[in-house]
């Protein structure tokens, strides 16, 4: 108890660690909505091709002094679109073109790093500093949180459509391809806002695991999307204490109080939760 009260008086005193919270809290949003639609329509591996693609996006944005977000999306839709080229004209399926580019893409970031001699950077980049994050860091997730919100609100509809009956949208006259490209565009712009906090390598479970908690509670597209958002900031803001009070990496101890959620879901949950159908 005592922990507790001293991270609470530390968020009291330190600027730091007041930016840290805001941005965890609003990464924890935007990973769990836009993870549950990555989940519903099957694109979890898509989600992780994206994750190491921005890596080489990331490099060429640091080596030519521009905005990080601007870099890494153009690859990120670079990515997306080589991995639908490849799969639409060749006899290869999907996933092995996604195992392709992501890690053609990976490997070229390393050595665009290498050569920008930044291991500092690489580091933060690969498991994120959530307790170094600047106010431009902030301003950066804020916008993107913003974009994400109001892509899911003015889209909801299609969304929805296109995640359970994509046959069904397209005989209905919903852009089910440009749909798909928006939608990967905007998974690549929080990829990149959560590098800073939990990393490439980790941002795939922030975008997976909230949202496959969430699933095992409820049927419901709504009622999903205010769960995932949910258990995304609850991850995010417990495993920034254990980051804080353990001297823990923020980003595996974030993932890690995702895991424990999802894990204690899957015992528990009256959907499909193992302990219940013992019974």
């Amino acid at each position: 108890m005592s922990s507790l009260t001293n991270f609470f008086h530390a968020l009291g005193q330190y600027d730091f660690l007041q930016s840290a919270l805001i941005t965890a809290i609003m990464v924890g949003i935007m990973s769990g909505l836009i993870g549950s639609f990555i989940i519903l329509r099957g694109m979890s591996l898509m989600g992780d091709a994206i994750s190491h693609a921005v890596l080489p996006g990331v490099a060429v944005a640091y080596m030519l002094g521009i905005n990080v977000l601007l870099g890494a999306s153009v690859f990120g839709i670079l990515a997306a679109m080589l991995i639908g080229f490849v799969a639409a004209h060749s006899k290869i399926k999907t996933d092995t073109s996604i195992g392709v580019v992501f890690s053609a893409f990976y490997a070229l970031g390393f050595i665009l790093i290498s050569m920008a001699e930044s291991a500092t950077n690489l580091h933060h980049i690969l498991f994120g500093n959530i307790l170094a994050v600047s106010d431009s860091d902030i301003l950066t997730t804020a916008i993107v949180l913003a974009l994400v919100v109001l892509f899911v609100v003015v889209f909801y509809k299609e969304l929805l459509i296109t995640s359970f009956d994509e046959t069904f949208a397209k005989t209905y006259g919903l852009h089910t391809q440009l749909l798909h490209y928006a939608l990967m565009l905007v998974l690549t712009l929080v990829t990149v806002s959560a590098l800073q906090t939990v990393g490439i390598i980790l941002v795939v479970a922030m975008l997976i695991t909230p949202a496959a908690t969430a699933f095992l509670w409820t049927d419901k597209l709504s009622h999903m999307l205010v769960m995932a958002a949910s258990f995304g900031v609850i991850a995010s803001m417990v495993g920034l204490y254990f980051s804080y009070t353990f001297n823990w990496a923020s980003g595996p101890a974030i993932v890690i109080v995702a895991a424990a959620m999802f894990a204690i879901s899957f015992l528990v949950s009256p959907k499909q939760g193992n302990l219940f159908k013992r019974k």
